[in-house]
């Protein structure tokens, strides 16, 4: 699994990525920014992918991301720059209403440019990671859990958070538990491959899951509960004052 499978983009290999990366740059629209700029390939089924161009007109990278439904004020403290890319970035940020720090990625996080401390809206994505687990309902989940170990069907932790203490910088990465509040079955209409899309009411808010539906081993249901860990990319949608 990765994270393009996840959007439908399943890749088994380096060869595969090369080809997909030649196929997206065919068709983008260009975003510059202070770096260079980001060329972004818009799928029908809501997929987008972020190319990266240095000044130079050289391929960096890319990010997925999909565009939906769900929206966050947060207060960004702290800007993170990524070794794997000039161009790849996070925020470290805490959720207004719930006052729980985190860190997520942005796939055209140099298109902004402001000053720490900012607060904003932003449209969140959590890709789901193998450890993926679908319950019918919130008594199943409760029951599937051991006496020592009770996890609200609601809940977030920033597993990324503190990675800096050895000597890395904090990562996108949380876990959490939420109820399916919508779902579908997507189809990527550049690849025909299925993915699942749910919106899920986590305790600090709610956050756009994508996954590959291999990850399921039973149909999401509305009111269902899923839990997992996964990698948090998001993207600014309104700045606050």
């Amino acid at each position: 699994m990765s994270n393009l499978s996840d959007v439908g983009f399943p890749v088994k290999s380096n060869e595969d990525v090369n080809g997909l990366v030649e196929l997206w740059a065919k068709d983008v629209k260009e975003f510059p920014c202070e770096k260079g700029s980001y060329l972004v390939f818009f799928d029908a089924s809501g997929v987008e992918i972020y190319l990266q161009m240095d000044l130079r007109g050289e391929l960096l990278g890319f990010n997925p991301f999909f565009a939906s439904k769900s929206r966050n004020e947060v207060l960004l403290t702290q800007l993170i720059e990524r070794d794997t890319s000039e161009m790849d970035g996070g925020y470290v940020a805490s959720f207004i209403n719930a006052d729980t720090p985190f860190v997520f990625d942005s796939p055209n996080i140099f298109a902004n440019r402001f000053e720490f401390p900012k607060r904003c809206e932003i449209q969140l994505n959590a890709f789901a990671s193998n450890d993926l687990r679908v319950f019918e309902d919130t008594k199943i989940f409760l029951e599937s859990q051991s006496a020592e170990t009770k996890i609200a069907s609601k809940s977030f932790a920033a597993t990324g958070l503190h990675r800096h203490e050895e000597d890395i910088p904090p990562q996108a990465h949380a876990v959490f538990s939420g109820e399916i509040k919508q779902f579908e079955l997507k189809t990527n209409a550049t690849s025909g491959e299925k993915f699942y899309w749910l919106l899920i009411e986590t305790e600090i808010g709610e956050i756009d899951v994508v996954a590959d539906p291999n990850l399921f081993e039973i149909e999401p249901k509305l009111g269902g509960i899923i839990r997992g860990s996964f990698w948090l990319t998001g993207k600014i949608t309104r700045l606050g004052e």
